[in-house]
C-alpha cells in the first residue's frame, strides 16, 4: 500500500475509534478540513479515494503563452540566436506583445532549447563614459551590404542613437550625417570622436566641425575598445535589426528609423537598466549652451589631424613646442 494512502488511513481509523476530531488534528498535525476531506472521499470511494488525485485544472483560460507567441519566441531564438531579454524587446516591436522573462525561458526550457554560447572576454577593458548627454559622441561607420553604408553615432552619456544609411562611405556623406546628427540632438554635441577613417579625416570634415566649435578626437589605430559603445551597438543593430530585414526593400531607411525608435525610447539598455532617452533627458538640464561652448572653444589649439598616426603625434609635438 502506498505510504500516502496508509498515513490518511491511519487518521480516519483514529478518528473513528475516538470519535474526537480535533484531538486527531492535533495528534496528526493536520487540519479539521484535511480531515473531514479524506474522510468524505473514503467513505465514498473506499482506499482508492484516498490516492493523491492532481491539481492541474482541467481548463485553462488564462494561459500566459499561446501557441502563436511560443512559436515567436522559438524562431527568434533559432533564427535570430537572441538571449531572453532581446527577445522580449523583439516582442514587443514586432507583435506588441508583452511576456515577462521568466515566461519566455519557460518555453525555452519546456521545448529543450539549449542555452546561448557566450564566448567569455579574454580582457576586460576600463569601463569609462562622460557626465552629461552631449559631452561626447562616438562615431562608426558599417559595410551592411554592397552599397548599404550605415553611418552610427552614440552619445557616451546616454547611449542615446542616431544612425542612417548611405551608399558610400565619404566626407560628403560624412558631413549630411553631420547635419542630420545636430538636428536630432537636444543639446550642444562638444566633441566627436572616430576611427581614422578618410571618411571623417578629410579636411572638410574637420574644418565643418571647427566652425561648429566641436572638437575633434581620432582614436589611436587598432583601438576598438575606445569607441567601444558605437561598436556595440553596431553589433546589437546587426544581431536584431539587420538579421530580419530585407536589404533589397525600399522601405529600408524607414525600418531602420522605426528600430532606432524603439531603441531609444522602448528599448531598456542592458547596462543602464533604463531606455537611452530616460537617461539622456536626466542631465539635459545640466549640459552647456551653444553659446557657452563658443566661448570655452579655443580654435587655436584646434589642429587638423592626419591619417598618419605617427605624424600626427609629431605635428602635435610640435605645435605643442619645447617643453
Amino acid at each position: 500500500m502506498d505510504e500516502g494512502i496508509k498515513k490518511r488511513l491511519g487518521w480516519i481509523k483514529l478518528y473513528r475509534e475516538l470519535g474526537d476530531a480535533g484531538f486527531v488534528c492535533r495528534k496528526c498535525g493536520i487540519s479539521r478540513p484535511t480531515l473531514r476531506k479524506w474522510l468524505k472521499r473514503y467513505e465514498e470511494l473506499g482506499e482508492k479515494g484516498l490516492e493523491e488525485q492532481s491539481r492541474r485544472p482541467n481548463r485553462s483560460p488564462a494561459k500566459k503563452v499561446e501557441t502563436e507567441q511560443e512559436q515567436w519566441i522559438l524562431v527568434l531564438r533559432r533564427e535570430r540566436k537572441l538571449g531572453v531579454r532581446r527577445i522580449q524587446h523583439e516582442l514587443v516591436r514586432l507583435h506588441d506583445c508583452h511576456l515577462s522573462l521568466a515566461t519566455i525561458q519557460k518555453v525555452l526550457n519546456r521545448n529543450q532549447v539549449q542555452r546561448l554560447h557566450r564566448p567569455r572576454r579574454k580582457r576586460q577593458y576600463k569601463r569609462y563614459e562622460k557626465d552629461l548627454p552631449g559631452e561626447r559622441v562616438q562615431l562608426d561607420t558599417v559595410k551592411i551590404a554592397p552599397g548599404i553604408y550605415q553611418y552610427t553615432a552614440v552619445d557616451d552619456y546616454s547611449r542615446f542613437l542616431v544612425a542612417e544609411i548611405y551608399q558610400r562611405a565619404n566626407a560628403k556623406n560624412t558631413l549630411e550625417f553631420l547635419e542630420f546628427l545636430l538636428d536630432a540632438y537636444s543639446v550642444p554635441i562638444q566633441r566627436i570622436q572616430t576611427d581614422r577613417g578618410g571618411e571623417f579625416m578629410a579636411e572638410e570634415v574637420q574644418n565643418w566641425l571647427k566652425s561648429h566649435t566641436i572638437k575633434y578626437r581620432p582614436n589611436k589605430p587598432g583601438s576598438p575598445h575606445l569607441n567601444g559603445k558605437v561598436e556595440r551597438v553596431q553589433r546589437t543593430m546587426l544581431d536584431e535589426f539587420y538579421s530580419a530585414a530585407d536589404l533589397n526593400s525600399p522601405d529600408l531607411a524607414s525600418a531602420l528609423g522605426e528600430w532606432i525608435l524603439h531603441y531609444n525610447y522602448q528599448r531598456i539598455h542592458g547596462s543602464l537598466g533604463t531606455t537611452p532617452i530616460e537617461r539622456f533627458c536626466k542631465k539635459s538640464a545640466a549640459a552647456p549652451t551653444w553659446e557657452e561652448i563658443s566661448e570655452q572653444y579655443d580654435p587655436e589649439k584646434e589642429r587638423l589631424h592626419v591619417r598618419d598616426y605617427a605624424l600626427d603625434q609629431r605635428l602635435a609635438q610640435a605645435q605643442s613646442g619645447p617643453q
